[in-house]
């Protein structure tokens, strides 16, 4: 069977082909900056991606009556269970009007749901950042109006996960690990039998990454929020895309960062091992709530850095074995995800 996978980003829409849940053919379809600035809001955006998608699927050969489902990357929606999703009235009208925010990947079912319908089959998505799997007491932050949200690097994560416990040889169901998504932002996870049960959210907290802050000083915070320096949404800007080795390092490419350190440069040096020293502190904090580690998992774009993981290696090497998925294979992840349902492997979720 051949599947149609769909990740929507903020200037770019990545495609893929499978057959079964091998990916046959990739791409990244650019969209012009000059096209993009046409567009109003995110879902302005439907019949110029749509017709883009199309144009990838008839580059290989292949007509949509020809596909058995599209699957997608799932925008902001509503907390969830980990698992594939049917895409559904309830869950494009959330996307539709961005109740839980705006983002790209909102477009993300929608363009699932507009090319699958014209083919007659069926449009999932996979594991959204939204997967919710929290214990009772991870939700507690001390203060009752700010309870802890589950959002995390779920479709790459949940991808890892599956592929060690199949490396185990044991039933995900019986398996405990500490994953870290090394990207953009970084995400920290307690796996416990299977479940994602706790996370340092990417965009709120957690250990600082290439670009976001991760938790803050509480009061020092304060200030700066009342200091009359930033208004609301550029502190937010500030927090979530200038921070991190960008706001100490004015750059957030970790390659280049690497070869500031061979150079020489002591200050570079010091900022990735307080990344790596942070990233270590969160797998600590994730490993002392389980009852037993089966193994670490790194995976993402910095999991191919082997400056970073010897860092964190040096403070919980001994804690679990580490396994390494470098990359981030989210439209493997889409395939592999919708041919679990379509094979019979899972039952698909209702949203």
């Amino acid at each position: 069977m051949y599947l149609l996978v769909i990740n929507p980003g903020s200037t770019s829409t990545k495609v893929g082909l499978s057959r079964n849940s091998e990916l046959l053919a990739v791409d990244t379809l650019q969209h012009a900056p000059e096209e993009m600035r046409r567009f109003r809001n995110v879902m302005d955006q439907k019949e110029m991606r749509r017709r883009a998608v199309e144009g990838f699927l008839s580059r290989q050969g292949l007509s949509p009556d020809k596909l058995s489902a599209v699957a997608a990357r799932g925008g902001l929606l509503d907390p969830v269970p980990s698992g594939t999703y049917a895409v559904n009235a309830k869950m494009l009208e959330h996307l539709l009007t961005a109740k839980n925010g705006e983002h790209a990947s909102n477009l993300g079912a929608v363009l699932a749901k507009a090319l699958a319908d014209r083919a007659g089959i069926s449009a999932f998505v996979v594991d959204p950042p939204s997967v919710d799997e929290l214990e009772d007491w991870a939700r507690f932050s001390g203060r009752p109006e700010l309870p802890r949200v589950s959002f995390l690097h779920a479709l790459n994560i949940r991808r890892a996960i599956l592929r060690c416990a199949a490396e185990l040889g044991r039933p995900l169901q019986t398996c405990h690990f500490v994953a870290v998504h090394l990207g953009g932002g970084i995400s920290v996870v307690a796996v416990k039998e299977g479940r994602i049960v706790d996370v340092s959210n990417a965009n709120h907290g957690g250990p600082f990454s290439p670009e976001r802050s991760g938790s803050l000083p509480a009061r020092e915070l304060l200030h700066l929020c009342f200091s009359g320096r930033y208004g609301e949404m550029e502190l937010r800007r500030q927090i979530n895309g200038k921070s991190g080795l960008l706001g100490y390092l004015g750059t957030n490419a970790g390659q280049e960062i690497e070869k500031r350190i061979e150079q020489g440069d002591e200050e570079a040096g010091r900022i990735f091992r307080a990344m790596a020293y942070q990233i270590a502190k969160e797998i600590g904090a994730m490993a002392a709530v389980l009852p037993q580690i089966d193994g670490l998992i790194y995976t993402g774009g910095l999991a191919h850095s082997e400056l970073l993981l010897g860092l964190i290696q040096e403070y919980v090497g001994s804690l679990a074995p580490a396994f390494r998925l470098p990359g981030e294979d989210e439209l493997a992840a889409l395939a592999e995800g919708a041919y679990r349902v379509l094979s019979g492997k899972e039952e698909a979720r209702v949203y």
